[in-house]
């Protein structure tokens, strides 16, 4: 039943393995760069809701590298598709296209949570104490699948490498530096808050950070990552299906 499942997130994990050494240097340095730039010249010098910076910018980069990694497997996408017609081949195969879908966000989760394993590493280097509680890798596991979901939907939908780059720079660039990645949405003005809380990454943010720091969850915010989640590995599986016809 889920042969077309394993067959897709194989195939995606042995390309990993082959270049698994490039994938974790490229998955380490921004965050690092940012925790460096950011976190020393800060540190715990500066509060931020109660709690050193440091300890505030890490959830932020753990949402930020997450997502950087599950959603690049877009790219990866179009240059299977668009080079090496392996999607092509999906389609032709006897495979439903959810099974392609969760295939290719089982390979996204994958790689997000790889980026979250590299940014705990960093917290225990510059010895900054996290609280791990059930509801963080609930929140961490939504969080992935959201953006890798969207990540297959954008794959699917675009028609050149131009496209994706422009999806990059008009939506992806703007919700890593504006939904609270490295500092509270709350002290932008009001106009520019209201767009920020359409995004999906500020409420993965808040959850996520909230989940590590010890401070009140608002579930409707974890709610609302589910949604969001829905609505993308629906649009995915419908993008796939429109590809496919």
């Amino acid at each position: 039943m889920f042969n077309g499942f394993y067959g897709v997130l194989y195939r995606e994990l042995n390309v990993f393995r082959k270049k698994a050494k490039k994938q974790l240097m490229a998955a380490s340095l921004s965050p690092l760069l940012f925790l460096i730039v950011f976190g020393l010249s800060l540190g715990r010098d500066v509060t931020v809701n109660g709690i050193p910076y440091i300890t505030f910018l890490i959830p932020g980069l753990i949402t930020m590298a997450s997502l950087n990694q599950s959603y690049s497997i877009a790219q990866e996408i179009n240059i299977s598709r668009f080079y090496f017609h392996v999607f092509d081949e999906y389609l032709i195969a006897p495979v439903s296209c959810i099974q392609i879908v969760l295939g290719e966000v089982m390979y996204g989760m994958f790689k997000g949570l790889i980026a979250t394993v590299l940014i705990f590493v960093y917290a225990l280097i510059f010895h900054v104490t996290l609280t791990l509680t059930p509801l963080f890798f609930v929140s961490i596991l939504i969080h992935t699948f959201l953006f890798s979901s969207l990540a297959v939907a954008i794959a699917m939908l675009i028609r050149d490498h131009g496209d994706q780059s422009t999806v990059n720079t008009f939506v992806i660039t703007p919700m890593v530096f504006l939904c609270g990645t490295f500092f509270p949405v709350e002290k932008l003005p009001p106009f520019f808050t209201s767009i920020i809380y359409m995004l999906p990454l500020t409420y993965s943010t808040k959850v996520i950070r909230a989940s590590l720091t010890g401070s009140q969850v608002d579930n409707l915010y974890l709610l609302i990552m589910f949604m969001f989640a829905v609505c993308f590995f629906f649009l995915a599986t419908w993008a796939v299906r429109k590809v496919e016809a």
